[in-house]
């Protein structure tokens, strides 16, 4: 049987586990931390192929110019010299155009075929989480504003990305109850599913765990042993673990350990918040996107979870109250009695590994047969990691591609 080590323990890396141990791998997974953390429990928990969008996008350019004045705008960049940075941030705004913008969906929607399948096939085999199955309701101010997006995404409808006809006035708030009077317009993606993030975790952990997946936890990796282009080991503050394939799924810190192998992944942390509230102060029945405020809106069992914000300013935990105080701030405006103020509410943040052009990294890494990635999400980590999994897995099992992966394969970055 091929022993397989998988560094990281967020979303991707377990869903990857699961597929390698359904395909017969011994599998280890390495983690630096104690258990889940970042983007894969700080997320909306949406489930969501519908809205499998590369976040480089036209149009983005000016937006963002805008935003980069405020520091509670739902996009924060970090001034910055470094040459890493700027390179990156350079090659995002390249990737702001239409052409880049709808083959990254094609890409993404062809992935996602198989997205809620896969998901349906882990509960039946005992992984056990929460999942709701509610649709998700993106809502407007005005509904000028709805009828520009919808003519936006018009011609995206070819990818499967079509919601309802369009709701106005009344109607959307009778649908949700829970939006205040200065939400008039809305469309529904009501095939979408949410779960909440925290239980997929902990459920795919219990799962592989009894079947004798090993988990080293709190260890961080130092190195690998490569020997013609194969890695035959990985070195880590926990000792030398043999290998017959190696799968970096770290999120935003997969660029810097691609670098210890030798290879340039341009993958930046896109740093993201979330603020529970449990109880909710307002009820919420289904998930809302609030197109607009750039916000989104998850009822969970007990609780309700606001999540935001796109920060640009390297590999750090820091969470800045300007930028939790606007999240809040904001769904004061459109929820119907929700608090302004975020003390009600338990916060944190989490890293979304991001590379410039939108796609993930998915494949072996130029110059290695047995040494794969799987990185570079952004804010589709939880819609797409069952698909990458498998995908991966079928990768490192066989040594055949599927051909789902070719637009994703890292030589791209040379």
């Amino acid at each position: 049987m091929k022993r397989v080590v998988v560094v990281g323990g967020g979303v991707i890396g377990l869903s990857a586990a699961y597929a390698l141990q359904k395909r017969g791998a011994v599998v280890t997974v390495i983690e630096s931390h104690g258990g889940s953390h970042g983007a894969s429990v700080v997320n909306a928990g949406w489930i969501c192929p519908s809205l499998s969008e590369p976040v480089p996008a036209p149009g983005l350019i000016m937006t963002s110019l805008k935003w980069m004045r405020h520091p509670d705008s739902p996009l924060y960049i970090k001034r910055s010299l470094d040459f890493d940075f700027l390179r990156w941030l350079l090659g995002f705004w390249r990737a702001c155009n239409y052409r880049q913008y709808t083959y990254a969906i094609e890409a993404m929607s062809a992935l996602n075929k198989t997205t809620f399948p896969l998901i349906d096939e882990m509960a039946a085999a005992g992984v056990r989480f929460e999942m709701h199955r509610d649709g998700i309701l993106v809502v407007f101010n005005s509904a000028l504003k709805m009828e520009h997006e919808l003519k936006a995404i018009e011609p995206l409808a070819r990818y499967g990305l079509k919601p309802t006809r369009p709701i106005h006035g009344r109607e959307v708030r009778e649908l949700e109850p829970a939006l205040a009077d200065t939400i008039n317009a809305g469309f529904w993606y009501e095939g979408e599913r949410s779960v909440r993030p925290d239980t997929l975790m902990s459920g795919l952990t219990e799962w592989l765990s009894e079947r004798m997946v090993e988990f080293k936890m709190n260890t961080r990796v130092t190195g690998f042993d490569v020997v013609n282009g194969q890695v035959n080991a990985v070195q880590t503050t926990a000792g030398r673990i043999p290998a017959d394939a190696v799968l970096i799924a770290a999120g935003a810190r997969t660029g810097a350990l691609a670098r210890s192998a030798g290879v340039r992944l341009p993958i930046q942390g896109g740093k993201g918040c979330c603020l529970d509230y449990a109880p909710p102060p307002v009820p919420v029945s289904r998930p809302l996107d609030f197109a607009e405020s750039r916000f989104a809106c998850t009822p969970m069992n007990g609780m309700v979870r606001l999540a935001g914000t796109m920060e640009l300013s390297g590999i750090n935990d820091i969470v800045r109250p300007e930028r939790v105080a606007a999240i809040a701030r904001g769904a004061s405006r459109v929820l119907r009695d929700w608090p302004a103020d975020p003390s009600r509410a338990k916060v944190d943040s989490g890293l979304r590994p991001m590379t410039p052009d939108g796609l993930p990294v998915i494949g072996m890494l130029k110059g290695y047969g047995n040494l794969a990635v799987a990185s570079g999400h952004a804010m589709l980590g939880l819609t797409l990691a069952a698909s990458t999994g498998d995908s991966v897995a079928e990768l490192i099992t066989t040594g055949r591609a599927p051909e789902v992966l070719g637009p994703f394969n890292a030589a791209r970055f040379g």
